[in-house]
């Protein structure tokens, strides 16, 4: 049995990181925010999204990186969850100012949860990076990267109910500031999908009738937790760096036991993250290859239980690591100049986003407990 990527999938990952090194750096980055932040001049250009790198974003596209997931029959490259997973983790690790991450996850629910019509619709054109999408739960309060009305938007019940599919231009979508300014977000006003009324004009129940949604908003937040998983590990690796070269009375920082403690809490938080990350998409691509009617019985059952461990623990380790490592900073770590806060406000959506540790959890208390599991209560979101 394996308990790491294969030779070509650490050879893709590998060559994520090389090209995000010199392409999607910190110093990029802050030009990206400022170019946001600066006051307008002229016409502006429409075309682009405030916070988001457009060259980069056409490169990855060139590249088929929104595609690697999509069968090839619809233009992808036909790779599984786990290779996906690896690049996403690289593009977290970099904190790029790409669309990506909205663009696949809607990709992979359409994949796993539309008609065929729906996915010849739509998957060519995610695949090719032309279309943007995003994914998200209704009532769900929190920014969603990608929500734009020129995007392909996918909601669904957070309790396993109906999902819908809207095209671009069916204005719902509204504008939102996020925390993370390094995306374009918005929000989805949708409180919840009643199957016995209309949607909107431009909308459509993803597998053409109202069903419970599922595997693909699954595989989905497997992919957000593989973002946080590569958030979390460039937190503790500059956190490391950084407590071994800062120097207090005579000696580095990094000798005193309390700052061991915190990196070494630090480094268990990113283990668990990344081991029940890559667990949930080695589950779901031994799904989708197995073709025994028992064995794929078998995974249908795991994979949501899969997937919520690794979002839950990838949550976790998104809100603890971030915060921990400004902490380790030490002063300089709560300025605007310490580069640890672009990971820290990008854990802050991801951490929330199809749904937080705490649902999660209740989804998996729900399916392996005997015991009843408490409803939320009014005062707390159904996705939190």
């Amino acid at each position: 049995m394996r308990f790491d990527l294969s030779e070509d999938q650490q050879e893709i990952q590998r060559a994520a990181r090389d090209l995000l090194g010199g392409r999607a750096t910190f110093a990029q980055l802050r030009t990206v925010v400022a170019e946001k932040d600066a006051e307008p001049t002229g016409m502006p250009d429409l075309s682009r999204t405030p916070g988001e790198d457009a060259a980069l974003t056409a490169e990855l596209a060139e590249l088929g990186w929104t595609g690697i997931a999509i069968p090839e029959e619809h233009g992808g490259q036909g790779l599984g969850l786990v290779e996906l997973c690896a690049i996403t983790e690289e593009l977290g690790y970099a904190v790029a100012a790409v669309p990506y991450l909205g663009t696949v996850t809607a990709a992979l629910v359409v994949q796993h949860e539309g008609t065929e019509d729906q996915r010849g619709d739509w998957l060519p054109h995610l695949a090719s990076g032309q279309l943007r999408g995003a994914t998200t739960y209704t009532g769900d309060r929190v920014p969603v990267p990608g929500a734009t009305d020129a995007a392909l938007l996918l909601v669904g019940d957070p309790h396993g109910g109906p999902a819908a599919l809207y095209a671009p231009g069916a204005g719902i979508a509204e504008d939102a500031e996020a925390v993370d300014p390094t995306r374009g977000h918005g929000r989805i006003p949708i409180p919840e999908l009643d199957p016995e009324e209309e949607l909107n004009p431009r909308g459509e129940w993803l597998g053409g009738t109202p069903t419970p949604s599922g595997a693909g908003f699954d595989r989905a937040a497997v992919v957000v937790a593989a973002e946080l998983v590569g958030v979390v590990q460039r937190a503790l690796d500059m956190t490391v760096a950084y407590v071994k070269e800062r120097r207090q009375f005579g000696v580095p920082v990094g000798s005193f036991q309390a700052v061991q403690h915190g990196a070494a809490q630090m480094l268990r938080d990113v283990a668990m993250a990344r081991v029940l990350t890559y667990n949930a998409a080695w589950t779901a691509d031994a799904l989708s290859a197995a073709e025994d009617e028992g064995e794929r019985a078998r995974l249908a059952a795991e994979l949501p239980v899969a997937a919520a461990m690794a979002k839950a623990a990838a949550s976790d380790a998104g809100r603890t690591v971030t915060a921990a490592a400004v902490q380790l900073h030490g002063g300089i770590g709560f300025t605007w100049e310490a580069d640890v806060h672009w990971l820290l406000k990008r854990a802050q959506v991801d951490a929330a986003l199809l749904g937080g540790a705490g649902h999660h959890r209740r989804r998996i208390a729900t399916r392996t407990s005997s015991v009843p599991v408490p409803e939320p209560t009014a005062d707390e979101p159904a996705t939190d």
